[in-house]
């Protein structure tokens, strides 16, 4: 059985490239290198997304969804530029889920999922760090890199704050044992 691609790799129009990664707009309030989507009416709570065929609905949406069923491949075939934002968003997961204790409260694991996403030292496409330099294409200037690299960090806060609101959906006193139990779980035995 394969994997689970993106559907958003037929998006119309197609998405901003820059290298081979792309830039699709975001239901957000963070600034960024986007247009924001619009938040959906009437509101909905912080830990459920929009229906996927809502104007609202975006990547990340998707990359919550499909994170714990891909997890457990070790194989994943890209077949358009929304899987490399998938494959991103699945080990930023990882990597956030991690930083989590069993024991600890909202407070604590915002704290700690929060320095991970606002830390500017990342790698991008194309850095000796990137996991899987072979399938990403790097920006072709510095320009391009730093816009890459404003999208990225604005899809790791937003990713980080939509997790927490999962992970905590049941009050602030534990993390959900369904979510930590994929903290070993490496997508594609790599990781960020």
């Amino acid at each position: 059985m394969p994997a689970y691609n993106s559907v958003f790799n037929t998006a119309d129009p197609p998405p901003r490239l820059i290298g081979n990664f792309p830039l699709f707009p975001l239901r957000t309030k963070l600034r960024g290198p986007v247009y924001p989507l619009p938040f959906p009416d009437p509101p909905l709570p912080p830990n459920e997304s929009p229906d996927p065929s809502s104007e609202s609905y975006d990547i990340l949406d998707e990359v919550l969804a499909l994170f714990r069923a891909n997890t457990f491949f070790r194989n994943f075939e890209i077949r358009g530029p929304a899987d490399r934002l998938l494959v991103y968003g699945i080990w930023f997961i990882s990597d956030c889920l991690t930083r989590i204790k069993p024991n600890a409260t909202l407070r604590e694991a915002t704290k700690e999922v929060q320095n991970l996403a606002l830390d500017l030292n990342f790698a991008i496409p194309g850095d000796p760090g990137w996991p899987l330099n072979q399938m990403y294409e790097p920006p072709h200037d510095r320009q391009e890199a730093e816009i890459l690299r404003q999208y990225m960090s604005q899809v790791r806060q937003e990713l980080a704050t939509r997790l927490l609101a999962r992970v905590y959906d049941e009050g602030d006193d534990k993390p959900s044992k369904w979510w930590l139990s994929f903290t070993k779980r490496k997508f594609m035995g790599k990781g960020l």
